[in-house]
């Protein structure tokens, strides 16, 4: 039990640690990709230097988007570390996060959703969970991961049909993806991270209806409220494996 115990606990400071450097180099991706739909993606900082690449501090040299992105990404990736434990998964998580973060930044600030980053995420959890399930002592199902993406990808195209102003197609699509990853632990976990997905979203609504900073029909970027929804998800799917 003890030897488990520091098998975690060192599991944990190497996902915090692999968290915090990966958050760092968000920022500059987040910045060229927060534009409009009909925009190119940035080319140029503020200042009109040009960039070099994808991955980098922040444009300009200021900290506090490198700071933040760095925060969720190192604290998200111990939590996970933490609950999942030694098991093949956990480097799927691991890899997901970062462009997880990304999304969440970049549809914060423009209330969008790349095709660029939530594709690949879906595309890339389907593949890697396939991958784990291939590896011995797995906790979850790619059958059922599989089966996840369709049933949450399919249940948010129907609220778009429904409500098209309510929900974007970059919802949908990221909707695949996290499907795809909650549903490796069972139906119950699916339903509980899309469940806290919708309840996040719709407590920060209410919110700011009132406190009088929006009004009852105005869009808000739904997409970190999904994210954190699954993380959510994750973390009691992963704990529930442990003790099944």
């Amino acid at each position: 039990m003890g030897e488990l115990t520091g098998v975690r606990l060192l599991l944990v400071l190497l996902a915090a640690g692999y968290g915090l450097a990966l958050g760092r180099l968000l920022p500059r991706a987040a910045y060229r990709l927060a534009v409009e739909p009909d925009e190119p993606w940035r080319a140029e900082c503020p200042a009109g230097h040009p960039f070099t690449g994808w991955l980098g501090g922040p444009p300009c040299r200021t900290t506090s988007t490198a700071t933040a992105t760095a925060t969720v990404t190192a604290t998200t990736s111990a939590a996970l570390a933490a609950t999942t434990g030694p098991h093949p998964e956990l480097a799927v998580w691991l890899l997901l996060i970062p462009p997880a973060v990304l999304l969440a930044a970049v549809d914060t600030r423009v209330k969008r959703l790349p095709d660029v980053l939530t594709v690949p995420l879906a595309a890339g959890a389907a593949a890697l969970l396939g991958a784990a399930a291939l590896v011995p002592d797995h906790a979850g199902s790619w059958r059922h991961a599989l089966l996840g993406g369709l049933a949450l990808g399919g249940a948010y195209f129907t609220l778009f049909l429904v409500n098209p102003g309510g929900l974007g197609f970059g919802d949908v699509k990221l909707a695949v993806g996290l499907g795809t990853v909650l549903g490796w632990y069972g139906w119950v976990t699916l339903f509980t991270g899309a469940f806290a997905g919708f309840l996040l979203g719709g407590g920060y609504g209410l919110a700011l209806v009132v406190v009088r900073r929006a009004g009852r029909k105005d869009a808000i970027p739904f997409g970190p409220f999904m994210l954190g929804g699954a993380f959510l998800g994750l973390l009691i799917g992963s704990l529930a494996a442990q003790g099944a």
